[in-house]
Order: structure tokens, then C-alpha cells, then sequence
């Protein structure tokens, strides 16, 4: 019976367990989208996990959609993601790179030249960012032309080449929560009429498109890809996520990226479970599961099949050593939501490594 403190394979990597760092998002990067002084810190505390996946991080100027986050598009940016990597690996972590376009959820002020947040389509989302002032309604989208989704699918290329330069062990394609590729997933956030709108399989193209840009830099088993196809975060809503995201499994199972990482919480229908079996029955490689799992769920989940690895969130943001905790029924710390985003040391790399670990 596989555990989830069993060594997985990716591709040619070997994981040492099943207890991944879910990306999260803390607002300590520099203005121009370079890592914080701490985050070699904080993702090295963290290395015990089989798998980190970086906070989500913009391709590009227009894919910037809150203050303070951090970017792959700039040399700079580059040069600064190479400590933390290097530092994840001195600790003998392994860390991919989570891809990010915001799309419509951004504010003029974040993009330059205050232009317009850029979207699938001009629907406006009840959403709010947070700029320098703090919270924000998000700015009225406009609708990206056939030019420009050309030359987005470039720039995840570009991204996914640069997080390779920066020593990354992989990236993960960010379809999930609202953001731009899952706004052209959802036929709520996508009203186009062409090919990249209408039905399930034109409002796949744009993903399937991105997956390929990204295995012309990295192989497949390198490549992870989110998705959260219940998920109403971000204004998010689809009139039939069955067929939806049926199609979405079709177009990844064709080009087999090393794993497809689902968001589970906070589905507000009934029957999730059936939903997500199906899904996991349909996707013919490895199934990682998220979403407001505890240790001992997680355990049952990769024992019986239903998952292939767990990615932890909060949990691994309060607890560096969330592997070994897990695993001996440790303690666990409280994340202070308070220190979530921004702020400096405190509730970033301040939380202590449980003490009686070793006994």
C-alpha cells in the first residue's frame, strides 16, 4: 500500500515524499517583481517537502495583478530567484516554478502605462486586488485579440525558459482560481465567439496552447498544470464544469505534463466527491489533490488511490517541517492569518521547527 512519506517519480526526478508546498502567495516581493530578501529563507526552511511550488509568479509586465509579487519576465527578476533556488537545493528540496497571468483580476495602476487588465473577453469581474492604497474593485478587462494570445502563449514560453535559467527543477502552468487561462476555460469569463470561445473544446485551445509553448522549453515530466474546475474565487462559475474540464483532461492526457495538481475546496454543489472521482479516473498520470486536507486525510487519500500526492497550504506556511510533523502526529503550529501577505519576518520565516522531532 503506497504512503504519502513514499518516494514519488516524476520524469527522470525522485521525490522523497508525497507532502507537497501548494504555491502561496505573500506579497514580499520588491516592486519590480523580484523575490524578498527572506524567501531564500522561508522556501529553504521548507525544503523537507517533496515538492515546493513557488508562490505564483507573473510572465509578464500585464500579467501583474497585485502589489508586491513576484516576476519571471525581467533579468533581474531572473538573478533573483537564483539564491532561493539554490538554496532550496543546498537543503536537498526540489522547486518548480508556478506560471502566472492574473488576466482580468488586476488594477490599471499595477500594469504599465495604467493600461487596461486583458481578459479572454471585456466581462468584468465582482472582484477586488489590493494596490498601494489597499483593497480595489478590479479595472474593466478588455478582450485580447488573436495577436496578442499568440504573442501571451509566447511569453509563458519565454517564462518557462527563464525559470529554467534560474535553476528551477520545473514549473507549474497556473490554470486555476480565476486567473487568466481559467478565464478562458469558463464559459462565465469567456464569451468569445471565434476559436478560443463557445464550446468546451475552443475554450480548452488557449491551455492547450500555453502546455505546449511550455514543453518547448522543459519535458513532460517537468511540467505541472493547476486547475480548480469547481471553484467560484475570482467571480468564477461554468454552466457545465462536467463537460468542461472532461475536455480539459482530454487536451492535458494528450500531452501528459509530469502531473495535474486540482483544487477540491470549496466546490458549493452536491455530488463534489463523484465529480472529482471521475475526474481522477479520467487523467491518466499523476493525480496531486488540494484543498483543506490534514494529515490524516491526506494519508487515506494516497493509500486508497485517490491521490497520487497532497499539497499543503496553510499548513506548510506555518509549519517548515510539515513532513515530519505529519508523519509522527506532531504538533502543529496556527497560522497567523494577520502576516498572510506582506509585512517582514514575522509569520514568514519566524515559525519554529517542532522540537521533540526526533523523538
Amino acid at each position: 500500500m503506497t504512503s504519502l512519506y513514499d518516494p514519488i517519480v516524476f520524469g527522470d526526478m525522485k521525490l522523497s515524499n508525497r507532502v507537497f508546498m501548494a504555491p502561496l502567495t505573500r506579497n514580499r516581493g520588491t516592486p519590480n517583481g523580484v523575490p524578498g530578501e527572506l524567501a531564500s529563507t522561508y522556501y529553504s526552511q521548507r525544503a523537507s517537502a517533496g515538492l515546493i511550488v513557488s508562490e505564483a509568479t507573473q510572465i509578464s509586465a500585464m500579467g501583474k495583478g497585485y502589489i508586491n509579487t513576484p516576476g519571471i519576465h525581467s533579468e533581474e527578476q531572473v538573478a533573483g530567484w537564483k539564491p532561493v533556488v539554490d538554496a532550496v537545493h543546498r537543503s536537498n528540496g526540489r522547486m518548480f516554478l508556478q506560471l502566472w497571468h492574473v488576466g482580468r483580476i488586476s488594477h490599471s495602476s499595477l500594469l504599465p502605462g495604467d493600461a487596461s487588465p486583458v481578459a479572454p473577453s471585456a466581462v468584468r469581474a465582482r472582484a477586488q486586488t489590493v494596490v498601494e492604497t489597499g483593497f480595489v474593485d478590479v479595472s474593466e478587462p478588455r478582450a485580447l485579440s488573436l495577436t496578442e494570445i499568440r504573442r501571451t502563449i509566447e511569453d509563458y514560453g519565454r517564462a518557462a525558459f527563464n525559470a529554467k535559467a534560474a535553476g528551477f527543477d520545473g514549473v507549474e502552468i497556473h490554470a486555476a482560481n480565476g486567473y487568466l487561462i481559467d478565464q478562458f476555460l469558463r464559459s462565465k469569463s469567456n464569451v468569445r465567439t471565434d476559436t478560443y470561445g463557445g464550446s468546451a473544446a475552443n475554450r480548452a485551445r488557449f491551455l492547450g496552447e500555453v502546455v505546449e509553448a511550455v514543453l518547448n522549453v522543459w519535458e513532460p515530466g517537468r511540467v505541472g498544470v493547476r486547475i480548480s474546475p469547481l471553484g467560484t474565487f475570482n467571480d468564477m462559475g461554468d454552466a457545465n464544469p462536467e463537460e468542461t474540464f472532461a475536455r480539459v483532461v482530454d487536451v492535458l492526457n494528450g500531452h501528459r505534463p509530469g502531473y495535474l495538481h486540482v483544487v477540491e475546496e470549496a466546490v458549493p454543489v452536491d455530488g463534489k466527491a463523484d465529480f472529482f472521482r471521475r475526474l481522477r479516473s479520467a487523467w491518466k498520470g499523476i493525480y496531486v489533490a488540494n484543498g483543506g486536507y490534514d494529515g490524516e486525510r491526506g494519508e487515506r487519500a494516497v493509500s486508497e488511490g485517490s491521490a497520487d500526492a497532497v499539497a499543503y497550504g496553510r499548513l506548510f506556511l506555518a509549519n517548515p517541517d510539515l513532513p515530519t510533523r505529519l508523519s509522527r502526529r506532531g504538533p502543529l503550529n496556527v497560522p497567523d492569518t494577520k502576516s498572510f501577505y506582506g509585512g517582514d519576518e514575522r509569520g514568514y520565516i519566524d515559525y519554529p521547527e517542532w522540537a521533540n522531532s526526533g523523538t
